[in-house]
């Protein structure tokens, strides 16, 4: 299939995961994860009604970003960041999807402040508590979240999570649960700068899940672009 008929029907799921869900499908937005895809399939996705891109290595936003691939769309960034590539994304993205440690959240603050601007994020949970993944325990966020007034120039929009791969369709549920949970905590106690507006939760195997335990925004890269080619390219010769 296309770009464009696999955005169709995922749109489609979508609107049916959301009505079953008894939810509005204005509700949920649709991330188009455009990980190693050039910039003319990053088009065709938005010219076929993807209205927000992720991208995951700053070099690629940058290139991405030099060739107006993302024009119609708004970008986000959705990938692990290094702090010493915050200012290459600061200013450049509407949203920071992958706050996941104090040391990241304080190079983006004093970044926002350096260049006068508010960033909104995300703040990324690593709510299977693996040892292989980046994030905040749940545990965590409560507490800094009471000292984020030192931090003016960041906004946190809500939160993000990789639940753990499973291998039985529903095996996530439980996650998608416990970071619903958790929003809603947060969202009663009232913080300065936060809204617990996005749920960021949900790729290509289990986007309908996810939509119907309470996310807002789903990423989704393979259903809509293919499977990616991580071989190495062949010497040159």
């Amino acid at each position: 299939m296309s770009i464009a008929q696999n955005v169709s029907r995922i749109l489609a799921d979508i609107e049916a995961a959301a009505i079953a869900a008894g939810r509005d499908p204005k509700e949920i937005i649709l991330c188009a994860a455009t990980k190693m895809n050039g910039s003319d399939a990053v088009r065709e996705a938005i010219a076929a009604g993807v209205r927000c891109c992720g991208e995951n290595r700053v070099q690629e936003l940058t290139q991405k970003l030099s060739e107006n691939a993302y024009d119609g769309a708004d970008i986000h960034f959705i990938g692990h960041l290094q702090t010493n590539k915050v200012r290459q994304v600061v200013g450049k993205v509407s949203l920071i999807q992958s706050v996941d440690s104090l040391r990241l959240l304080q190079a983006i603050s004093k970044e926002a402040v350096r260049q006068d601007l508010m960033q909104d994020i995300l703040l990324e949970i690593n709510i299977g508590e693996e040892a292989s993944k980046s994030g905040f325990s749940a545990a965590d966020i409560l507490p800094l979240l009471q000292d984020l007034e030192q931090y003016p120039n960041v906004r946190v929009r809500g939160l993000m999570a990789i639940p753990p791969i499973c291998e039985n369709p529903g095996d996530n549920n439980k996650f998608f649960e416990e970071i619903r949970a958790l929003a809603v905590d947060i969202k009663a106690k009232k913080y300065d700068n936060v809204c617990m507006e996005i749920l960021s939760m949900g790729m290509s195997d289990d986007y309908e899940d996810a939509i119907a335990h309470g996310s807002t925004m789903i990423r989704i890269g393979t259903a809509i672009f293919g499977a990616r080619n991580y071989a190495p390219a062949p010497p040159m010769g």
